[in-house]
């Protein structure tokens, strides 16, 4: 898709963090209202790299939506290993040739929040990324602990709160709502 056939003429920064559920859902249900308006869409995924239900939906729309994953199949605790830091890496240098390439009127950084957060990806390489977006492209960022920088940056910021919970009872996550 070129500039001039995507569906608006601006687009901007939009962040979703917070401890409540929702960021990453929220923004593919923006991916979405996109595809449906026409528009090309990338995800890059961090820190994540397991199969989950929205990749084999989101599969079914691979001519307009494209979702690659920077991440090993293990949760990180406590220090990355050098292979996390490397795949984050690796995914940030892809995302930001698809964001200046400007054939996806929609990119979203799934998790990059948690990718600073971690020390997967500096906060720098991050908002050195935002500002090389052409003019029609949206950004949407996720995840948790957004650095106050990339808050700074955005046009948009939500934040989910977690106000209840049924983890706390003890609910493990369920394919097709949390995975």
């Amino acid at each position: 898709m070129c500039k001039d056939s995507h569906p608006w003429e601006h687009g901007h920064i939009q962040v979703y963090t917070g401890n409540g559920k929702g960021k990453t859902t929220a923004a593919l249900g923006l991916a979405l209202r996109a595809a449906g308006a026409g528009a090309k869409v990338f995800i890059a995924q961090f820190a994540k790299g397991r199969s989950t239900a929205e990749l084999v939906s989101l599969s079914r729309l691979s001519d307009l939506i494209t979702i690659k994953q920077y991440g090993r199949e293990h949760f990180i605790m406590g220090e990355p290993e050098p292979e996390d830091i490397q795949t984050a890496q690796q995914g940030l240098a892809e995302a930001q040739k698809v964001i200046i390439s400007g054939k996806y009127p929609l990119v979203i950084l799934d998790e990059a929040n948690v990718a600073v957060d971690l020390g997967l990806l500096s906060v720098e390489a991050l908002l050195s990324v935002l500002n090389a977006k052409p003019e029609h492209v949206e950004i949407v960022i996720t995840g948790r602990n957004a650095h106050k920088r990339i808050i700074e940056q955005a046009d948009l910021v939500t934040e989910m709160r977690e106000v209840k919970h049924y983890y706390s009872k003890g609910v493990k996550a369920r394919r097709g709502i949390e995975e």
